[in-house]
Protein backbone atom coordinates (compact mmCIF):
# COMPACT_ATOMS: atom_id res chain seq x y z
CA UNK A 1 0.00 0.00 0.00
CA UNK A 2 1.27 3.39 -0.92
CA UNK A 3 2.30 5.32 2.45
CA UNK A 4 0.29 8.52 1.05
CA UNK A 5 -3.08 5.95 1.19
CA UNK A 6 -2.58 4.20 4.81
CA UNK A 7 -5.21 5.30 7.24
CA UNK A 8 -3.18 3.65 9.95
CA UNK A 9 0.38 5.48 9.17
CA UNK A 10 1.43 7.04 12.71
CA UNK A 11 1.41 11.19 12.98
CA UNK A 12 3.62 10.88 15.89
CA UNK A 13 7.39 9.31 15.99
CA UNK A 14 7.21 9.13 19.91
CA UNK A 15 4.66 8.27 22.34
CA UNK A 16 3.83 7.53 26.09
CA UNK A 17 0.67 4.54 26.33
CA UNK A 18 -0.59 5.47 29.57
CA UNK A 19 -2.51 2.20 30.48
CA UNK A 20 -4.73 2.23 33.77
CA UNK A 21 -4.70 -1.29 35.66
CA UNK A 22 -8.32 -1.88 34.12
CA UNK A 23 -6.94 -2.98 30.85
CA UNK A 24 -5.53 -6.03 32.64
CA UNK A 25 -8.12 -6.64 35.07
CA UNK A 26 -10.86 -9.46 34.61
CA UNK A 27 -14.51 -8.44 33.65
CA UNK A 28 -16.70 -7.47 35.62
CA UNK A 29 -14.44 -5.81 38.24
CA UNK A 30 -13.00 -8.93 39.91
CA UNK A 31 -9.62 -8.52 41.09
CA UNK A 32 -6.59 -9.67 39.36
CA UNK A 33 -4.74 -9.97 36.11
CA UNK A 34 -6.93 -11.52 33.22
CA UNK A 35 -4.24 -13.17 30.84
CA UNK A 36 -6.99 -12.84 27.63
CA UNK A 37 -7.13 -9.22 28.30
CA UNK A 38 -3.50 -8.33 28.95
CA UNK A 39 -2.61 -10.58 25.48
CA UNK A 40 -5.80 -8.52 23.45
CA UNK A 41 -3.89 -5.23 24.62
CA UNK A 42 -0.45 -6.61 23.89
CA UNK A 43 -1.78 -7.86 20.26
CA UNK A 44 -2.94 -3.63 20.06
CA UNK A 45 0.40 -2.59 21.20
CA UNK A 46 2.57 -5.20 18.93
CA UNK A 47 0.35 -3.52 15.55
CA UNK A 48 1.74 -0.02 16.76
CA UNK A 49 5.50 -1.34 17.40
CA UNK A 50 5.50 -2.52 13.56
CA UNK A 51 4.57 0.02 12.04
CA UNK A 52 7.95 1.73 13.77
CA UNK A 53 6.51 3.78 16.19
CA UNK A 54 8.37 4.30 19.95
CA UNK A 55 6.36 3.50 21.99
CA UNK A 56 7.17 3.97 26.55
CA UNK A 57 4.09 2.12 28.26
CA UNK A 58 2.85 3.50 31.87
CA UNK A 59 1.49 0.96 34.29
CA UNK A 60 -1.07 0.81 36.62
CA UNK A 61 -2.57 -1.44 39.10
CA UNK A 62 -6.09 -0.46 39.65
CA UNK A 63 -6.87 -3.87 38.97
CA UNK A 64 -4.99 -5.36 41.73
CA UNK A 65 -5.12 -2.50 44.29
CA UNK A 66 -5.38 0.38 44.64
CA UNK A 67 -2.78 2.89 48.36
CA UNK A 68 -6.12 4.90 49.24
CA UNK A 69 -7.92 2.13 49.90
CA UNK A 70 -5.54 1.04 52.37
CA UNK A 71 -5.28 4.36 54.01
CA UNK A 72 -8.84 4.89 54.50
CA UNK A 73 -10.77 4.94 57.51
CA UNK A 74 -8.31 4.49 60.37
CA UNK A 75 -6.43 1.63 58.47
CA UNK A 76 -3.33 -0.14 60.28
CA UNK A 77 -1.53 0.40 57.14
CA UNK A 78 0.24 3.65 57.33
CA UNK A 79 -0.81 6.16 54.05
CA UNK A 80 2.95 5.91 52.53
CA UNK A 81 3.48 2.12 52.96
CA UNK A 82 -0.31 1.93 51.13
CA UNK A 83 1.16 4.01 48.01
CA UNK A 84 4.27 1.80 48.15
CA UNK A 85 2.19 -1.61 47.87
CA UNK A 86 0.45 -0.05 44.61
CA UNK A 87 3.26 0.99 42.70
CA UNK A 88 4.73 -2.54 43.11
CA UNK A 89 1.12 -3.64 42.16
CA UNK A 90 1.99 -2.13 38.93
CA UNK A 91 5.67 -3.90 38.63
CA UNK A 92 2.99 -7.10 38.64
CA UNK A 93 0.83 -5.53 35.51
CA UNK A 94 4.06 -4.35 33.86
CA UNK A 95 5.65 -7.92 34.01
CA UNK A 96 2.35 -9.73 32.94
CA UNK A 97 2.35 -7.76 30.06
CA UNK A 98 6.13 -7.86 28.75
CA UNK A 99 5.50 -11.69 29.19
CA UNK A 100 2.23 -10.93 26.76
CA UNK A 101 4.49 -9.01 24.35
CA UNK A 102 7.56 -11.36 24.17
CA UNK A 103 5.40 -14.20 23.31
CA UNK A 104 3.82 -12.21 20.39
CA UNK A 105 8.02 -11.51 19.16
CA UNK A 106 8.12 -8.09 20.48
CA UNK A 107 11.36 -6.87 21.72
CA UNK A 108 10.89 -5.11 25.33
CA UNK A 109 12.31 -4.11 28.46
CA UNK A 110 10.78 -3.51 31.60
CA UNK A 111 12.24 -0.46 33.80
CA UNK A 112 10.94 0.21 37.59
CA UNK A 113 11.62 3.55 39.56
CA UNK A 114 12.18 0.83 42.63
CA UNK A 115 14.97 -0.48 42.11
CA UNK A 116 14.83 -4.44 41.42
CA UNK A 117 17.48 -5.22 39.31
CA UNK A 118 16.52 -9.52 39.75
CA UNK A 119 13.43 -8.81 37.52
CA UNK A 120 13.62 -5.69 35.53
CA UNK A 121 16.07 -2.66 34.61
CA UNK A 122 16.17 0.51 37.17
CA UNK A 123 15.04 3.19 35.19
CA UNK A 124 17.45 5.25 33.73
CA UNK A 125 16.31 8.06 30.96
CA UNK A 126 19.08 8.10 28.77
CA UNK A 127 18.75 3.68 28.25
CA UNK A 128 15.23 4.18 27.98
CA UNK A 129 15.82 6.77 25.09
CA UNK A 130 18.34 4.13 23.70
CA UNK A 131 16.10 1.49 23.92
CA UNK A 132 13.15 3.56 22.33
CA UNK A 133 15.41 4.54 19.78
CA UNK A 134 16.52 0.99 19.34
CA UNK A 135 12.29 0.39 18.53
CA UNK A 136 12.04 -1.73 21.81
CA UNK A 137 9.13 -1.37 23.60
CA UNK A 138 9.86 0.08 26.80
CA UNK A 139 7.29 -0.39 29.95
CA UNK A 140 7.46 1.53 32.97
CA UNK A 141 6.27 0.33 35.97
CA UNK A 142 6.62 1.60 39.56
CA UNK A 143 5.32 4.36 39.32
CA UNK A 144 7.82 7.76 40.35
CA UNK A 145 8.95 5.87 42.72
CA UNK A 146 7.25 8.81 45.43
CA UNK A 147 4.71 8.13 47.31
CA UNK A 148 1.46 10.20 47.04
CA UNK A 149 2.10 10.64 43.04
CA UNK A 150 -0.11 8.83 40.65
CA UNK A 151 0.89 6.83 37.84
CA UNK A 152 -1.50 9.53 35.53
CA UNK A 153 1.63 12.02 37.25
CA UNK A 154 4.33 9.37 36.28
CA UNK A 155 3.14 9.34 32.62
CA UNK A 156 2.90 12.96 32.25
CA UNK A 157 6.74 13.01 33.69
CA UNK A 158 7.95 10.11 31.43
CA UNK A 159 6.81 11.92 28.28
CA UNK A 160 8.43 15.09 29.42
CA UNK A 161 11.93 13.40 29.93
CA UNK A 162 11.88 11.00 27.28
CA UNK A 163 10.31 13.88 24.61
CA UNK A 164 7.18 12.31 23.68
CA UNK A 165 5.04 13.78 20.97
CA UNK A 166 2.06 12.59 22.75
CA UNK A 167 0.34 11.01 26.16
CA UNK A 168 -1.98 8.57 24.96
CA UNK A 169 -4.57 7.95 28.37
CA UNK A 170 -6.59 4.46 27.38
CA UNK A 171 -9.37 4.17 29.34
CA UNK A 172 -13.11 2.55 29.19
CA UNK A 173 -15.16 5.85 28.21
CA UNK A 174 -14.58 7.50 24.24
CA UNK A 175 -13.29 10.54 25.87
CA UNK A 176 -13.76 13.28 28.26
CA UNK A 177 -17.30 14.31 29.45
CA UNK A 178 -19.40 17.11 31.07
CA UNK A 179 -20.15 14.73 34.03
CA UNK A 180 -20.10 11.00 34.57
CA UNK A 181 -21.40 9.19 31.29
CA UNK A 182 -22.62 5.83 33.24
CA UNK A 183 -24.71 8.37 35.97
CA UNK A 184 -25.66 10.84 33.32
CA UNK A 185 -27.28 9.77 30.07
CA UNK A 186 -26.73 13.47 29.03
CA UNK A 187 -23.52 14.49 29.45
CA UNK A 188 -21.52 15.48 26.71
CA UNK A 189 -18.36 14.77 25.54
CA UNK A 190 -15.56 17.36 25.06
CA UNK A 191 -13.86 16.55 21.33
CA UNK A 192 -11.03 19.52 22.07
CA UNK A 193 -9.90 21.07 25.32
CA UNK A 194 -7.04 23.03 26.61
CA UNK A 195 -4.90 22.33 29.52
CA UNK A 196 -5.96 25.31 31.11
CA UNK A 197 -10.07 24.62 30.70
CA UNK A 198 -9.23 21.20 31.97
CA UNK A 199 -7.73 22.48 35.34
CA UNK A 200 -10.42 25.73 35.53
CA UNK A 201 -13.30 23.48 35.32
CA UNK A 202 -11.12 20.51 37.20
CA UNK A 203 -12.38 17.84 34.75
CA UNK A 204 -11.45 13.94 35.32
CA UNK A 205 -8.71 13.53 32.67
CA UNK A 206 -5.53 13.27 35.00
CA UNK A 207 -4.73 14.90 38.10
CA UNK A 208 -3.41 18.13 38.49
CA UNK A 209 -0.08 17.88 38.28
CA UNK A 210 -0.42 15.53 34.96
CA UNK A 211 -1.81 18.29 33.72
CA UNK A 212 0.58 20.88 34.87
CA UNK A 213 3.52 19.05 33.39
CA UNK A 214 1.65 18.59 30.36
CA UNK A 215 0.87 22.26 30.08
CA UNK A 216 4.08 23.45 30.63
CA UNK A 217 5.96 21.06 28.63
CA UNK A 218 3.40 21.38 25.69
CA UNK A 219 2.60 17.96 25.54
CA UNK A 220 -0.70 16.98 24.13
CA UNK A 221 -3.13 14.62 25.64
CA UNK A 222 -5.44 11.94 23.47
CA UNK A 223 -7.98 10.23 25.93
CA UNK A 224 -9.53 7.59 24.39
CA UNK A 225 -11.52 4.21 24.59
CA UNK A 226 -8.79 1.43 24.65
CA UNK A 227 -12.08 -1.34 24.49
CA UNK A 228 -12.34 -0.94 20.75
CA UNK A 229 -9.65 -2.84 19.13
CA UNK A 230 -7.26 -0.57 16.51
CA UNK A 231 -7.83 2.37 18.72
CA UNK A 232 -4.14 2.65 19.88
CA UNK A 233 -3.46 2.71 15.97
CA UNK A 234 -6.29 5.07 15.07
CA UNK A 235 -4.70 7.42 18.21
CA UNK A 236 -1.57 7.22 17.35
CA UNK A 237 -2.70 8.05 13.24
CA UNK A 238 -3.91 10.94 14.69
CA UNK A 239 -7.49 10.06 13.88
CA UNK A 240 -10.43 11.95 15.58
CA UNK A 241 -11.27 9.81 18.55
CA UNK A 242 -11.43 10.04 22.42
CA UNK A 243 -10.94 14.00 23.66
CA UNK A 244 -7.62 15.80 22.69
CA UNK A 245 -6.11 18.47 25.40
CA UNK A 246 -3.51 20.63 23.58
Amino acid sequence: MDESSDPLKPKYRRVILKLSGEVFGHSGGKSGISIDETVNIARQVRAVAERGVELGIVIGAGNILRGAQFSAGGSVIRETSAHYMGMLATILNGMALQEALESLGCATRLQTAIRMESIAEPYIRRRAIRHLEKKRIVIFAGGTGNPFVTTDTAAALRARELEANILLKATKVDGVYTDDPEVNPHAVRYERLTHAQVLRDNLKVMDAAAIDLCQSGKVPILVFDFKKTGNIERAIAGHPIGTFVE
